[in-house]
């Protein structure tokens, strides 16, 4: 076996975490991929992977050697497949907030999928910041504004917000009238994840963005207690339309402050600056942007 193939094996053995399992995917013998990460072991002078008789997890220096794996295989593959001019293939390593993810990203995906067969997509959901060189993600996909300046962003949409209540709160406070007059209102508050904070409420006043905090009943960090939060009744929030629509529909929230909108909020795809994008995650960019652009 040479050294990329005992790459390959040594990589499916962590995402794994099994022989036995690495051995199925890669349809070698189990036998064969231990020798094969043992020949890595000795090579390298470290030891790779933790083994127990029920779990296999790479050690410090095994992680660091997976990420690094990652990346050189990917880049065979890639060189490989323009050379050959077959479609990408390989791994996908997508992060991506939960509600885009339901909504936008996986409604779409199996026309992504039936154009790109070899493709293996992996998904994982969340909002906080990943750090892509560590953790072997190719991109992740955000709501807001990036801070992170070590990250390209590709912006794929801007997401109009809105302001809503429930009929039993606004029976409680009676519908609000002005930002300004908002005493005796109580908000749900959420949790940012990048900041700590929590989000102040936001309205556009005479061409001027105004911050509004107001008390919070209850905090979250999640988007989908957030929302049901406001259905309970518990104060107003702000939320992307989208999110909301059923919601909108059924009567089980109300649009509240419509003369008084929130700023848009941008959509972005981020991946790392200094790597090299592989044809796979160019080709997944070019049809997210195509995603939004339908549903948006």
């Amino acid at each position: 076996m040479d050294r990329f193939d005992a790459m390959r094996v040594f990589s499916r053995v962590v995402e794994r975490r099994s022989f036995t399992l690495a051995a199925e995917d890669t349809g070698l013998p189990r036998s064969t991929v231990t020798d094969a990460v043992k020949q890595l072991e000795a090579r390298l002078g470290v030891r790779l992977l933790q083994r127990t008789t029920r779990h296999v997890s790479p050690t410090l220096d095994g992680e660091a050697y997976y990420q690094r794996c990652l990346s050189i295989l990917a880049d065979i593959e890639d060189a490989e497949g323009a050379f050959a001019g077959a479609k990408p293939k390989g791994i996908l390593r997508v992060d991506v907030h939960g509600t885009l993810a339901r909504h936008f990203v996986l409604p779409s995906l199996p026309s992504f999928l039936a154009t790109y067969p070899d493709i293996e997509f992996y998904m994982s959901e969340g909002d906080r910041l990943v750090d892509l060189v560590r953790e072997g993600i190719d991109c992740v996909l955000r709501v807001g504004v990036p801070q992170d300046s070590d990250m390209v962003a590709r912006r794929v949409a801007m997401l109009e917000e809105v302001t809503l209540a429930s009929p039993a709160y606004l029976e409680r406070h009676g519908m609000p009238e002005h930002p300004d007059k908002l005493d005796g209102h109580r908000m749900v508050g959420f949790r940012s994840t990048a900041t700590g904070g929590v989000l102040p409420l936001e309205f556009l006043v005479a061409g001027n963005i105004r911050n509004v905090t107001l008390p919070a009943t209850i905090t979250v960090n999640a988007a989908e207690s957030f929302i049901s939060a406001a259905r309970l009744g518990l104060g107003l929030i702000q939320v992307p339309r989208y999110h909301a629509e059923k919601d909108l529909a059924d009567g089980t929230l109300v649009h509240v402050l419509p003369d008084f909108p929130l700023t848009e909020t941008p959509v972005s795809l981020l991946y790392p600056r200094n790597r090299q994008l592989s044809p796979r995650v160019r080709v997944f960019i070019d049809w997210l942007v195509k995603v939004f652009a339908r549903q948006s």
